[in-house]
């Protein structure tokens, strides 16, 4: 804007000065310097700026070279790329009323002086309100077209502003939630290796005890024991190796392809538990839906329960494991007759593991101990949520 101002001045200067007629020199350098001004004051002060060159347009044409006019323009386009429509409109209107006013400087110079760009004033002084009606019209078509070009393009960078805007959203949104879906996969990994290393090392050591307790008389039965301790950890290694694949995404590992235990693994799972030292009893009512999640969260449920009766129980007498399945729910029962045991302060990994997985089905969970001696877990899955 400042070059082209610059520019503007010299050259309209120049046009008043060549002439025999000439615009007093001490006028046009006074109009040039208090556009400087308002071209200084832009940056730091930009309302004052406009009302300066808005003062200015009237005096630039009754008296100076009228290149103050380029100010307006600038302006207008301005407030319009920076601001707001409504501040742009507010500026359009002061706008045309300096333009009018500059209009009619205009009207009445040329024909009373002083010279204006060199030229002679004219004889017809009646015809001044045709000038100025010319003049007020390219006004008003000059700082509308400045306004409108302002606006659209203040329009058109807002639009890209909040298109940006949007899209950093929408880039940090699908950043939370690839972060919310890598905790929840870390917890789900962390719940399921729980529910192996903690059941597996429960057995193991149960059964460890008694081959143990057995080795002086009965040394057939304490290798037994000890080679079912050793079959136990092969399988819990076989396990461990297959989250571990499933976490690193190596999908073509046989391992990674291995199916998750179900229900179907659930007969075996109670036969461990009764090699470790559990009386289980099995009832079983109805069939369960064909589907690998629902097997798997029934079986880390009564997985994690008898591992729970395994470390914690006392003088285990009874074992019950009541599983029945219908269409619209699946509920599982296990309680132990064992020692009284003290009230649970801290539920510990393995009873919020057990809520987790049936808050996925709307489940509902009942955990504490009985009246006359051991513990309880009942569990509602609501299957009609899948």
């Amino acid at each position: 804007m400042l070059a082209v101002y610059v520019a503007a001045s010299v050259f309209l200067g120049y046009l008043s000065l060549e002439s025999s007629l000439r615009t007093p020199a001490w006028s046009l350098l006074l109009m040039f310097a208090a556009g400087l001004v308002a071209v200084a004051l832009w940056q730091r002060r930009p309302v004052v700026a406009f009302i300066v060159v808005l003062v200015l347009l009237p005096l630039s044409f009754f008296c100076g070279s009228g290149a103050e006019a380029i100010l307006v323009c600038a302006g207008l386009y301005g407030i319009g790329a920076q601001g707001r429509a409504r501040r742009a409109w507010t500026a359009f209107a002061l706008a045309l009323a300096s333009g009018v006013v500059a209009a009619l400087a205009v009207a009445l110079r040329i024909r009373f002086g002083p010279p204006f760009l060199g030229l002679a004033p004219r004889a017809d002084v009646d015809a001044w309100p045709t000038d100025w009606l010319s003049g007020a019209g390219v006004a008003t078509v000059a700082v509308l077209l400045f306004t409108l070009l302002g606006v659209n393009v203040g329009h058109r960078r807002r639009e890209l502003r909040g298109l940006r805007e949007r899209a950093e959203q929408l880039r940090r949104e699908r950043d939370q939630e690839a972060h919310i879906a890598a905790v929840l996969e870390r917890e789900r990994i962390a719940r399921e290796m729980h529910d192996v290393i903690a059941h597996s090392l429960a057995v193991m050591i149960a059964v460890a005890d008694g081959a143990q307790a057995a080795a002086v008389s009965r040394p057939d039965e304490s290798r037994r024991a000890i080679g079912q301790v050793a079959d136990t950890g092969r399988r819990t290694l076989v396990e461990m190796r297959r989250l571990l694949h499933a976490v690193r995404g190596d999908e073509d590992s046989p391992l990674s392809a291995a199916a998750p235990p179900g229900t179907e693994q659930l007969p075996a799972l109670i036969q461990e538990s009764r090699e470790a030292g559990l009386p289980i009893r099995l009832q079983q009512t109805g069939m369960l839906a064909s589907d690998a999640v629902v097997r798997l969260t029934v079986y880390r449920i009564v997985q994690e329960a008898l591992t729970n009766t395994l470390r914690h129980a006392r003088n285990v007498r009874d074992v019950l494991v009541a599983l029945s399945f219908t269409d619209d729910e699946a509920s599982i029962l296990v309680e132990d007759r064992s020692d009284v045991v003290q009230s649970v302060t801290d539920p510990g990994k393995g009873l919020v593991g057990i809520r987790e997985r049936a808050a996925f089905y709307d489940g509902q969970v009942e955990a504490g101990p009985r009246s006359g001696g051991g513990w309880r877990l009942f569990v509602r899955l609501r299957m009609e949520q899948q």
